[in-house]
This record gives structure tokens, C-alpha cells and sequence, in this order.
């Protein structure tokens, strides 16, 4: 590359150099700068990167000029800082629907944000391994083809599978395709949903992203989209757990007192907490009846009731006895 043409490139190299190599612990020297450019024939003067720095701020770059001991320059204010960049690497490595192999690829993607002696300390935090993690390498596409109909106002049709013991997937529907109109991407208890209108039975379904493939966006317009209107969405994972379908029932439960955080936990701070004598409180709440309800409750053993209606009441006595005859 010609000189002059690499002169033009002087900025772009001396704040990739800045973002890369300086923070405030390692401020780099105009002379650790010029030897920089120098590496990519680039001649440089004292007061030439004077004026280069002075350019950036300009530009709006927070530049921080450091005196004392360490004398130099580095980046102050970045678009993450290390706190928020590590927030999202620990989002990312509990995140079950990203795969092993992509959830390395953003981590190395999120260290490029910080400078390289910031970056390794992300690299202490990469536990990725022997972690639970999905098996489709195509979720991360999946989520961008959906997101795109959703954009387009499209249908799509995909094909849905569960694992078998021999860890095959096995098609539901023998394999035959849905079409449905999506309409929302929720996450909930570590896995990504798509939420969709199914004309054919009129009603809201949801499906786990990690389970779909051959994703494929129609020339369809979506259905369904006064219903998807009417669906409080914040309501809509609170009342279903672990995704399970089901009926939908008002739900009287009582709780011991100290459970009052696991249920505005589950429910959200406006659930309504009634006081049931000095050691209880009762609360009524929508949710759809299923085994990981029953599990929820169960969970907190004598200290939970299910109070009514009666007959989810009766569903999880009889869904207690029979967990009860398999250690008999």
C-alpha cells in the first residue's frame, strides 16, 4: 500500500490502536503511538498527534489525558463499560438456546468492545463448557428469520421436533409443516419462544425457537392479529409455566408468610397479597393449570396449598398420588 494512501488511514489506526491498547490503568504514550503508525508505514511527529488527538475529541472521542507516574492517553467514557460488557457475557453464557459454539463467537464479539487488558479479564468469566446448552446450531438464525416476518407482516412455516432417548429428532405431525402467524419472540426459564397465531385451531401457541427448523417466511399476510391484541404479554408468561398448555383457571393458593417474595417473584409486585390469619396469606391468580404448576406448588411442600377451584384441586391430589405411589 502506497504511502499516502496509508496516511489517509492515520485516524482510523491511531484510535483502533487507542480503543484497543489504552484504558485507565494503561494510559500508551505519543511515543508508544507513533511507533504504532510507524508498524503500518505511516510517518508520524510529536506534533502531528497532537493535533490527531485533538481531532478525535473534536469528533466527540473521550479522551483522557493522564499526568504523573503512567503519562499518557486512553479511552475514558465507551459505549459499554466493563460492568455492562459483563452483564451480557453472563447473559449469554446462561442463555440454554445459544450453542456452545456461537456463545464463544459473541464472547470473543463483546471483548472486541473493551480494550485487550479489560478483555481478559471477560476471558476469566468464559465457563462455557459441560454447561447445558442447545444442540441447534441454527437458533441464532431462526431468531432473525422470524424477527424479519414478524417485521414484513408474514407468515412462515417451519417444521417442529422433540429429541429421543437415542437423542434423534423426531417431527411431530410425521414430519409435515406448520404455517402459522408470528407475532412475538418471549424468553422464559432460560429458552426462547416464538408466540403465533394458528388459524386453524384460532388461537394463540407457542414453540420453543430451538426446536423449529427449515423456517421458511410466506407471501402470506398474518391472521390472528386482534387476538395477538388482546394478549397481555407480560400477563402471558407469568400465568404459563415452563410453557405447558392447558386450561386457564382463576387460582385461589395460601402461602406461609416467608414465601411472599417466591410468589411476587413468579407473579410480579402487583399480585395481590391478602392476609390469611398471623402466619398466611392467600393470593388468587390467573394461570394455566399443568404438571409444572402442580411442580411450582409442590415445591414449596406443607408450606403451599392449592385452595380452589375444586377441581384443580382435585388434579393436584391426584397428581400428588401418584408421585406418592412410585416411592411406595
Amino acid at each position: 500500500m502506497a504511502r499516502a494512501t496509508n496516511q489517509k488511514l492515520k485516524l482510523l489506526y491511531l484510535l483502533q490502536y487507542l480503543m484497543r491498547q489504552s484504558d485507565e490503568q494503561h494510559p500508551v504514550s505519543v511515543a508508544d503511538m507513533i511507533e504504532e503508525l510507524a508498524r503500518h508505514d505511516i510517518p508520524a511527529e510529536r506534533k502531528s498527534i497532537y493535533d490527531d488527538l485533538e481531532a478525535l475529541r473534536t469528533f466527540g472521542v473521550d479522551l483522557v489525558q493522564q499526568r504523573g507516574r503512567q503519562t499518557g492517553y486512553y479511552i475514558g467514557q465507551r459505549d459499554f463499560e466493563l460492568p455492562e460488557l459483563k452483564l451480557l457475557v453472563d447473559s449469554i453464557q446462561s442463555s440454554k438456546f445459544i450453542t456452545e459454539k456461537k456463545t464463544v463467537a459473541l464472547i470473543r464479539k463483546l471483548e472486541g468492545l473493551a480494550s485487550v487488558h479489560d478483555a481478559r479479564m471477560l476471558e476469566r468469566q468464559v465457563y462455557v463448557r459441560n454447561r447445558v446448552k442447545s444442540m441447534n446450531e441454527s437458533v441464532y438464525y431462526n431468531v432473525d428469520e422470524i424477527s424479519n416476518a414478524i417485521n414484513r407482516d408474514h407468515r412462515i412455516r417451519f417444521r417442529y421436533f422433540e429429541f429421543t432417548v437415542e437423542k434423534e429428532r423426531q417431527y411431530r405431525r410425521n414430519g409435515a409443516s406448520y404455517e402459522l402467524s408470528p407475532f412475538a419472540l418471549m424468553w422464559d426459564d432460560e429458552n426462547y419462544y416464538m408466540l403465533a397465531w394458528d388459524a386453524a385451531e384460532e388461537r394463540m401457541k407457542h414453540f420453543r425457537v430451538d426446536k423449529m427448523s427449515r423456517i421458511t417466511a410466506l407471501e402470506q399476510e398474518r391472521l390472528g392479529k386482534e387476538a395477538f391484541r388482546q394478549t397481555d404479554m407480560s400477563a402471558y408468561s407469568k400465568k404459563v409455566f415452563g410453557m405447558f398448555t392447558g386450561q386457564e383457571s382463576a387460582v385461589k393458593l395460601r402461602f406461609v408468610n416467608h414465601l411472599a417474595g417466591a410468589v411476587i417473584d413468579r407473579f410480579g409486585k402487583d399480585v395481590i397479597l391478602l392476609r390469611d390469619g398471623p402466619e398466611h396469606f392467600t393470593v388468587t391468580v390467573d394461570v394455566v393449570v399443568s404438571p409444572l404448576f402442580f411442580a411450582w406448588v409442590f415445591g414449596f411442600g406443607a408450606e403451599a396449598e392449592i385452595l380452589g377451584p375444586g377441581d384443580v384441586r382435585r388434579q393436584a391430589r391426584d397428581a400428588a398420588r401418584q408421585i406418592a405411589e412410585l416411592y411406595e
